[in-house]
């Protein structure tokens, strides 16, 4: 491929904006969080999102091993009011040290 045909994805095009998705609050906010695999992770995950989502419904949630049992991912929605409730949601999962990725 020639260097004329590579387009650099950084740059904002008319068919390609680089703004990013604004999310319309209150909403369903779907998240995926990772950690090692442990009795008690997903207990965890549950009481924190509780935290910030006071409606939170835990019976809802899937929790997915890896391949090799090693790390288990717990998917779940809440209701978001907003980016701060979010930031400070993802904030605390990670300062339990057992969370590897929330996304």
């Amino acid at each position: 491929m020639s260097d004329s045909k590579l387009r650099d994805l950084r740059r904002a095009s008319a068919n390609n904006p680089t703004t990013a998705p604004t999310i319309e609050f209150p909403c369903d906010y779907p998240i995926k969080v990772v950690g090692d695999a442990g009795e008690d992770f997903t207990a965890v995950v549950c009481q924190v999102v509780t935290r910030h989502d006071a409606n939170f419904d835990a019976t809802a949630i899937e929790v997915v091993p890896s391949r090799n049992a090693r790390f288990v991912s717990v998917r779940l929605t809440l209701r978001a009011t907003g980016e701060e409730q979010l930031k400070a949601l993802f904030e605390e999962l990670k300062a339990t040290g057992r969370v590897h990725m929330v996304v």
